[in-house]
Parts: C-alpha cells; structure tokens; sequence
C-alpha cells in the first residue's frame, strides 16, 4: 500500500520514501478495525505490523525511483492519527519525541486488518511535507498535492519493479501469505468454543477463510 505521509524526522526529506516496520495507533476506534467481534474473539499478533519479506522486496527495488536526491529510507515507524485535520505543533513534537518517523492517516485500521485476513502487507510512505513541527514549513494542501504528484511518477516506478519482483517464482508462496495461513484461523478456533461462537458475526470469518470451518 502507498501512502502520503509528513515527515517527522529532518532527514526524511518531501519526495522521499520510507519502508517502515513499525506502527504507533493514534486512531480512535472510528473506523472498524476487526473482523473479530459481536460474539467472535481472536487475538492475533501484531508485535511486528508489516511483512517483513514484502519489505525487503520493496527494498531491493529502490533502484528504479529517480529524482536528484531521492532517497528510500529502508525502516522507520509510522504515527498513525485519525485525522482529518492535520496535528497540533505540540502534537508534531510529542510524536518526534516518541521516536516517530512520518505521520499518516491510512496505516490503522488497514495494517490489522490485513494480519487478521492473513495477508501479506507492506506499507511505502511518500514524504510530502515536515509536518507542523518544522519551523521553517507549515503544512498546507497546495504544497502537499505538489509533492505528491512528483511522489505519484516514482510510486509508478517502484510498484512496477516490486511486481516484476514478485512474479518470480522464488517468490511464489510469500505472495500466497503462506507464512501467515492458520494464524487468525487458529486465534479465533481456539479462543471461542464452537457454542460460543455467533452466527452472524461468523460471516465475516467465514468470508476470509471459506471452507475452514466446515
């Protein structure tokens, strides 16, 4: 998945872009953000966001953005907010004080849903503006929606390198998210006894794994 993102960190430069590992929730609970639920329970982890084979796919495909400057930076952590609006000053600051790298609205619900659904999920950040923190640049949309059509060229670029990537063979069973099959089956089979299990609610598991519980 391609996102816009501010950046929270001098180095992560506007037109860059981030392959990051790690994710810090500052949504709300807005959006849904689980199949599990109404008489269905199943933790799943989430210690590690983002698929980490995926990842060094993207990264291997670094070559094919340009631009004088541009840089993939190959780990970083996303501040996700529920937005719309854009931070605080003191928010920007808090986050960079965190350890933040860039700041989106789109990472969560997204990143755990996949895990649930047992996918294979990477997030690419493009760098479109320092956010609020940087005192030099605030943030406002014109300067953003320039950025983000000079993004726009290089996500052609890297996407069409990361699926030429991907068609390998050798890559075959990462595609299939085989190293991720049974982990959401398993947390909801052995965490809700079949009784205690309700109808309804089983409908949208039965829908991302038709036939498992049969």
């Amino acid at each position: 998945a391609f996102s816009a993102v501010g950046s929270l960190q001098e180095e992560i430069k506007p037109m860059d872009f981030v392959v990051p590992d790690q994710v810090i929730d500052r949504t709300k609970g807005i959006r849904p953000f689980t199949f599990f639920e109404g008489g269905v329970v199943g933790h799943v982890g989430f210690a590690d966001p983002f698929d980490k084979r995926l990842a060094e796919v993207v990264k291997k495909c670094a070559a094919h953005m340009q631009g004088d400057g541009v840089v993939l930076h190959d780990k970083g952590t996303i501040i996700c907010m529920e937005g719309p609006q854009f931070s605080t000053r003191a928010e920007s600051h808090m986050y960079r004080s965190w350890g933040g790298s860039v700041i989106n609205m789109s990472a969560l619900p997204e990143a755990k849903l996949a895990r649930e659904a047992e996918m294979a999920y990477q997030m690419i950040c493009m760098a479109t503006d320092y956010d609020c923190w940087h005192s030099f640049e605030d943030v406002d949309v014109a300067m953003v929606m320039k950025y983000m059509a000079a993004n726009g060229e290089n996500a052609k670029r890297l996407v069409g390198g990361v699926l030429d990537e991907l068609a390998k063979q050798e890559h075959s069973e990462m595609v299939l998210a085989k190293h991720w099959e049974g982990a959401s089956q398993g947390a909801v089979k052995f965490m809700t006894k079949p009784e205690g299990r309700n109808p309804e609610a089983m409908k949208n598991v039965e829908f991302l794994f038709p036939g498992f519980w049969n």
